[in-house]
Formats: structure tokens, C-alpha cells, sequence
């Protein structure tokens, strides 16, 4: 695995002024500086065990995802996956979104709000950020699931359970379609 500070092997990051929101929001230069591209969906497989072999036990993480409608987000995480079923808390885990539908909120990062289940870790299921599953992949890491703002808090002025939350970050609350996941850790 080669160095990936600047995004360079990334088929979804291409903007520079994603790689500065993701450099701000992160706000760690020895993470920036050592990390590298260990998943990529199109490369290793749309399989959760693939994913979960890559990045289990790794420390901070940073999932990103690209969906076929061209929205993308993602999550960040201090402790990162263990490989273990359940819940993990992480009071710095953040979601983020960069490209989505509603072109003046973004890019935009949201910050866990403060309970418990900022990640879930299960082999049966790939990326899955917060208690309600504010994203979640499934085992084949299709279909996604977006909840948004059950465990990650909300721009303002949107509220929780409308259409609006479940179509933030990846254009509907279950008909999105997964076009690649990156994973990038030290």
C-alpha cells in the first residue's frame, strides 16, 4: 500500500476542496501524513468480510463513499472497527458529507452526539456509523441504509426522521446504490 496523503490513488476524492475539508475536519497530520488506501470496493471486493479484513483493528479510520447518483460521504472514527459484534463509542467520530443534493449545506461534517454508539462493528455488515444506523452497508456492501441524525447531529434547521434527514447524505433513506467505498487508516 502506497502513502495516500493527498488522495492521489482515490477514485472518489478528486477536488482539492475535499482534501482540505477532510484535512481540517480530521485535523491530524501524522494520520494525513502516514495513511494509505487499504479498501477499495472495486479493487478488493463488495463484501463486507473483505472489508472488515482490511480495516479491523487499524485505529482511526476514514470511510468514504460514492454512490451511483454521485453523492458522496462518509464517516471518520478515533478507535476505528475491532472485528467484534457491537456497538463502540468514539465521542470524536464525525459524518461528513461532500457532495450531495443540497449543493449550500456542503461540504459539511456532523459531530457524533455524544452517546454511545458512535460505530457499530459486525462482520455481517461493512461501514455502519451511528445507533440508528445514520449509514450503514449491508454484507455485500449494498444496498445502503441513511437515517441520518439518530446518533450524529443535524445541520441546522433540518429535523430528525423526515425525508430530508433520510435522503441527506446519499439521495433516499434505501435506494442508493453503492458505486465504490474507499477506506484510508495508518
Amino acid at each position: 500500500m502506497q502513502n495516500s496523503s493527498d488522495f492521489s490513488d482515490s477514485e472518489i476524492v478528486k477536488d482539492i476542496e475535499y482534501v482540505k475539508k477532510l484535512q481540517e475536519w480530521i485535523n491530524d497530520n501524522d494520520f494525513f501524513s502516514k495513511m494509505k488506501k487499504g479498501f477499495s470496493a472495486k479493487r478488493d471486493g463488495f463484501n463486507s468480510k473483505n472489508w472488515h479484513k482490511a480495516v479491523d483493528g487499524k485505529g482511526k479510520t476514514l470511510v468514504i463513499i460514492k454512490t451511483k447518483d454521485n453523492f458522496i460521504f462518509g464517516g471518520f472514527t478515533q478507535v476505528g472497527f475491532n472485528g467484534n459484534t457491537g456497538y463502540i463509542k468514539d465521542s470524536n467520530a464525525f459524518i461528513f458529507s461532500l457532495r450531495n443534493d443540497k449543493g449550500d449545506r456542503i461540504p459539511a461534517n456532523f459531530t457524533h452526539n455524544g452517546k454511545n454508539r458512535a460505530i457499530y462493528s459486525g462482520l455481517n455488515h461493512g461501514p455502519w456509523f451511528g445507533s440508528g444506523s445514520d449509514f450503514i452497508l449491508e454484507s455485500n456492501l449494498q444496498p445502503g441504509y441513511s437515517d441520518f441524525g439518530k446518533s450524529y447531529n443535524l445541520p441546522n434547521g433540518i429535523t430528525y426522521d423526515t425525508n430530508e434527514t433520510k435522503s441527506y447524505l446519499a439521495g433516499s433513506y434505501d435506494k442508493w446504490v453503492v458505486d465504490e467505498v474507499e477506506t484510508y487508516f495508518i
